[in-house]
């Protein structure tokens, strides 16, 4: 860098010379030629000014001292892994070499509450196979893994993984291990869910199939050349093969249900006319079953945004489940309410028997029945109140139920 800035002040002084002799040549010309010396006069002035007025010719050509810059600040790299957790959704937790608690994000502060910078982890997690994986990472430096469960306050599920930090040119002495917690509960739920549904549809199917079977060895076996056993066990039969075309029906209705459960739908639906006409063929099942459907609609329209052939499985089903299980009332109310600024509601309450208050939030499941004996015999398949629920989340609705041993039950969608 020195010697660039001696090369350019020599070359500012080279050329200012080259403009002295420049000048002075042309004064000689001038006289030579008889030029008025008023004219040299002024030539000469001006190149003085052009010398005064042009760049410094510095003699000095020592360079000047560099200038120090500032010695970088030391890093703190319990800092930056901070920084590098902190964004995640994901609970970490930050160890010491003995397993003391440096840092939590704040996922794990909502997942396991506020921990106590420097206190063991073991003031917070007591499982002894955590404890267990930690202690055998920071003793040998090789990432761990195992599968935790947390009961309070929420069933939860875990993978945890502890494995060391590695910071990539850093000489600090100071060692960290990241204890990380990827919640895998809801992919356990579908699983758990999915096992169960194969398990009780193909219970479902397997008890229909074994009563055809029988009643088909026995026709053509001791009951070939009886007219009565036929006629008996073909009703019998014609009963189970619908049942089964029912459970088929169902299980199609919530496949299509899921394919398109993120999709709004958009039509508009008058429930008053649509409510009425549900009521109409119900009429007959309710006067086999000896109960009286009462309707409480308000005057003009009561609109709402949704599909309405779905509504009508909503409305059916509730209505539906109301005669044949709360049939000991002998009475169904039907509400439909519009108030202003509020949500639209529909209401149908029974007077029969009541539901369990340990029964009522799983009552959506697939499959699940308060009594499997009662629900067989009126036919049910377990899935009614299933596609219930998955309509109502496609229209951004809500079943809310409310039930009373000996005092009834009341279903209402809120729109």
């Amino acid at each position: 860098m020195a010697r660039e800035v001696k090369a350019g002040r020599v070359e500012q002084l080279r050329r200012g010379w080259l403009v002295v002799a420049a000048a002075s040549l042309l004064s000689v010309l001038a006289l030579a030629a008889d030029v008025n010396p008023v004219f040299v006069g002024a030539g000469f002035l001006l190149i003085l000014l052009s010398l005064a007025l042009g760049p410094s010719l510095p003699i000095d050509d020592e360079p000047s001292a560099p200038v120090a810059a500032p010695a970088p600040a030391p890093r703190d790299p319990l800092k930056d892994v901070a920084d590098a957790y902190g964004a995640l959704d994901m609970p970490v937790i930050v160890l010491g070499t003995d397993a003391n608690v440096l840092f939590q994000n704040p996922a794990a502060t909502r997942a396991f509450g506020e921990m106590t910078p420097g206190a063991h982890l073991s003031a917070r997690l007591r499982t002894p196979g955590i404890l267990d994986m930690v202690r055998e990472t920071i003793a040998t430096g090789e990432p761990n893994q195992i599968e935790h469960s947390e009961r309070l306050p929420s069933e939860r599920v875990y993978i945890l993984r502890v494995a060391p930090i590695e910071e990539e040119g850093s000489r600090s002495a100071k060692r960290y291990f990241a204890l990380s917690f990827r919640d895998i509960s809801e992919l356990r739920r579908i699983d758990r869910m999915r096992s169960d549904f194969v398990a009780n549809a193909s219970h479902e199917l397997r008890t229909p199939l074994a009563s055809l079977r029988g009643f088909i060895e026995t026709l053509q076996g001791p009951a070939k050349s009886d007219p009565g056993a036929h006629e008996r066990f073909l009703a019998i039969m014609l009963d189970q093969a619908t049942r089964m075309s029912r459970l088929v029906d169902d299980l199609l209705s919530l496949s299509r249900l899921e394919s398109k459960a993120h999709i709004a739908p958009n039509q508009t639906v008058d429930l008053v006319p649509l409510v009425g006409s549900v009521r109409d063929s119900l009429v007959p099942l309710a006067h086999e079953l000896g109960v009286e459907i009462r309707m409480h609609l308000p005057e003009g329209k009561v609109e709402v945004t949704g599909d309405r052939d779905e509504l009508v499985q909503v409305i059916e089903n509730l209505i539906e489940n109301a005669c044949k299980y709360g049939q000991e009332g002998k009475i169904v109310d039907v509400h439909l309410r519009r108030e202003p600024q509020q949500p639209v509601e529909f209401s149908v309450v029974d007077r029969g028997a009541g539901i369990p208050a340990e029964h009522v939030p799983r009552l959506t499941e697939r499959f699940y029945r308060v009594s499997v004996a009662d629900s067989r015999s009126k036919k049910g398949t377990g899935l009614g109140l299933a596609i219930v629920k998955h309509i109502l989340t496609r229209h951004r609705a809500r079943l809310i139920v409310k039930s009373e041993l000996g005092k009834g039950t009341d279903f209402t969608v809120r729109f």
